[in-house]
């Protein structure tokens, strides 16, 4: 690991996520977009050179500029409707940072491995701007001056999807490996509880005034009253029921958890098979509902799970090897942070 005297500052690299590090083309095309919202509108230049270094990582530069860029991409992706959440903004500022470091440092670990950018998909993906923007006068303006950084980044992507493969590219998972994983993971692997119901719904409009609500309530009491008199409730189902289920007598066949409204769900959760609900106020109307049957919750066989089982664990051992390589890379390189844009006092929504 360098020291920070043999440490030699070099080119700028572009380094930020993928929708920001292609923001070459983003001078040009900015013209043609709305202006961001005031909160996301960077304040470093009141504070700051742009073109001044915000870090270092092992000799290559981030500019406070491609710094403020991306984190204003990234604030206005998450946050644009809404107030940033208490705590998420230096949560924000440390996720691009890291972000924008990882990508210099894969680079850097993509060309130690010999790894070259593949100039046929750089020439294709170029075509596709030029494409894209060709009816673009603020594109064709700058486009002679903006190409070069847009090859590079598009040349470092690449770099990075190469890396990427060859870390992640293992030999196949034996059947012992996923059912070690199928054992260790079950309720990945286990079908929720099944609900057989059949309901009667009496609808309401919404907006309705509260004296049809009350009238509707009434005359799903009256129901519910012949229903527990012997009434047959498929019948009365077709004579009564407003919704779709009517033609089949009210039969909603099975559901599991979250398919029903979670007041609904706690509802039901308590019903007995074959006894029939009380009528319970929904958002649109009144309904009335059997449980017919309850299938409790239940693990699939390995056998009939296996390839999910080997592809859930194969995704799981990757993820692994491309986690830790950027783990071992971060932990020796040198980083240096040379300015603070996170100041007391700025404004919320800026670095």
């Amino acid at each position: 690991m360098k020291t920070a005297s043999q440490a030699t500052i070099r080119k700028p690299v572009a380094c930020s996520l993928l929708f920001v590090s292609l923001m070459a083309t983003g001078i040009a095309i900015a013209a043609e977009q709305p202006a961001p919202a005031p909160a996301t509108q960077p304040d470093a230049s009141s504070r700051h050179d742009e073109n001044a270094v915000y870090a270092t990582v092992n000799g290559h530069v981030i500019l406070i500029r491609d710094y403020v860029n991306a984190f204003n991409a990234a604030l206005r992706q998450k946050f644009y409707h809404g107030k940033v959440p208490e705590g998420k903004m230096s949560e924000l500022r440390q996720d691009i940072l890291d972000q924008m470091t990882d990508r210099i440092l894969l680079i850097e670990e993509a060309k130690r491995r010999g790894l070259t950018p593949d100039e046929n998909k750089i020439a294709e993906t170029i075509a596709g701007y030029e494409t894209q923007y060709a009816a673009s006068p603020v594109w064709q303006q700058n486009r002679e001056r903006l190409l070069p950084g847009l090859r590079t980044q598009i040349g470092e992507q690449n770099l990075l999807e190469q890396l990427e493969k060859s870390v992640r590219t293992t030999s196949d998972l034996s059947e012992r490996e996923a059912r070690r994983f199928y054992n260790a993971h079950q309720e990945l692997f286990t079908e929720p509880e099944k609900l057989h119901l059949s309901a009667i719904m009496l609808s309401v409009d919404p907006s309705s005034p509260r004296s049809i609500w009350d009238q509707t309530l009434a005359e799903a009491q009256a129901i519910h009253e012949r229903l527990k008199n012997g009434a047959d409730f498929a019948e009365t189902a077709r004579l009564h029921s407003n919704g779709k289920e009517a033609e089949q007598g009210g039969d909603l066949g099975y559901v599991h958890r979250g398919m029903l409204p979670e007041a609904l769900q706690q509802k039901v959760d308590d019903f007995k098979v074959g006894v029939i609900s009380e009528p319970i106020a929904l958002l649109e109307g009144i309904a009335i509902f059997r449980l017919e049957d309850r299938r409790p919750a239940r693990l699939r066989a390995f056998a009939d799970v296996a390839e999910r089982a080997r592809n859930l664990a194969q995704r799981e051992r990757t993820d692994a090897a491309w986690s830790k390589l950027k783990t071992r890379l971060k932990s020796a390189a040198k980083i240096k942070i040379l300015a603070n844009l996170a100041q007391p006092g700025a404004n919320a929504g800026r670095p």
